[in-house]
């Protein structure tokens, strides 16, 4: 065939209109988008809660005078960490001492009143045997004994409390723990009665609990479980972990009706004083196990429907919504809308447009 047969040829193709076409569709297709994928599977994930919690000492006692008179000494450093029966405060003893030596010396008295009663008696006894005095006589001197029997026991109960009142005025330590600001200073008159009876406080920050509530479905999941087994961990205001994991050791028997949440609490060991009663802390509740799809964080994107991911689906971009759980270190859980063997695309995600030719790439 001559040259100019074979221009005349190519001329009556480019002129046909589906010949025109095809050339221009080939020359505006976009090229496929290079992107990164992973083939999703399931596999074993915690059951995890997370919550914000606040740590409280595992006791707090109010440390109280029992006794008026003037506060003498303050026998500890604000802060310090104090052993049980350690004191705290001495409170004026002179008139307390002054008390026990009165209600002893009525004691003394009452017990020779009581000795010299038992005399007359066994002599009156005598008599009253060979009819020399009167039944009357006799009986009044028994009687005499009783009463001196019961005098005595008054003298020796006032006794006992005057020593009591003596002892308060040393204010120990009821438990071990660290101690609060003093709440009344040296020359403070003090009154049990009062608030000025109210003296310092004492928290047992070892160990420590951790309050927190979870949801009602949260807590029926949770309940599913074996609750022996159950681990609280703690991360701190600075983003690290509280190396030493919990156990629950209370739950809520009601459901709060305003938030819809049960409250709980963990017990934590803090033997260095790490966690301090008062302090808000992320708590993570871990019972156990579930197979579950994890995907990427910085894979799942949110619109006005909710979150979704993007999946290579032949060789084109498409969104998937799905229901996340709880985040599992850099990674999510993914409770339904993927399934084992998706390819979820992981990065040049603002490209992406539904229908995107996009050239797959598995990661590394």
């Amino acid at each position: 065939m001559s040259r100019i047969s074979l221009l005349l040829l190519f001329f009556i193709a480019a002129c046909t209109p589906g010949g025109a076409q095809d050339g221009k569709k080939a020359a505006d297709a976009p090229p496929a988008l290079a992107v990164t994928t992973i083939e999703v599977a399931p596999r074993a994930v915690p059951i995890g809660f997370e919550a914000v919690g606040r740590t409280e000492g595992s006791r707090d006692v109010q440390v109280r005078a029992r006794v008026a008179g003037i506060i003498e000494r303050q026998l500890y450093s604000e802060g310090d960490a104090v052993k049980a029966g350690a004191p705290l405060f001495r409170i004026e003893r002179a008139p307390f001492e002054i008390e026990l030596a009165q209600a002893r010396g009525t004691l003394e008295q009452e017990v020779a009143r009581q000795e010299l009663a038992k005399q007359e008696h066994e002599r009156l006894k005598g008599l009253a045997d060979r009819r020399a005095i009167s039944q009357k006589e006799a009986d009044q001197a028994a009687s005499s004994v009783q009463q001196g029997a019961a005098a005595v026991q008054v003298a020796q109960a006032r006794v006992r409390q005057a020593e009591l009142n003596l002892s308060y005025t040393t204010v120990s330590a009821p438990i071990g723990g660290i101690t609060g600001r003093a709440l009344q200073s040296v020359g403070t008159l003090v009154q049990p009665n009062n608030d000025s009876a109210l003296l310092t406080t004492i928290t047992r920050g070892d160990p420590i609990w951790v309050r927190f509530a979870l949801s009602e479905a949260e807590y029926a999941r949770l309940r599913g479980t074996n609750e022996k087994a159950v681990e609280v961990k703690v991360e701190l205001a600075d983003g690290k972990e509280y190396p030493s994991p919990g156990k629950l050791n209370f739950a809520g028997s009601t459901v709060d009706g305003a938030t819809g949440t049960v409250q709980m609490r963990a017990e934590l060991p803090n033997p260095r004083q790490q966690l301090l009663p008062g302090q808000y802390v992320r708590v993570r509740v871990v019972a156990g196990t579930q197979q579950a799809i994890v995907v990427p964080q910085t894979a799942v994107m949110q619109n006005e429907t909710g979150r979704f991911v993007w999946v290579s689906d032949a060789g084109k971009a498409a969104q998937r919504p799905i229901r996340a759980g709880s985040w599992l270190g850099n990674d999510w859980i993914v409770l339904d809308g993927l399934k084992s063997g998706d390819s979820v695309i992981v990065d040049n995600l603002a490209r992406l447009r539904p229908g995107t030719p996009v050239q797959a790439k598995k990661a590394g």
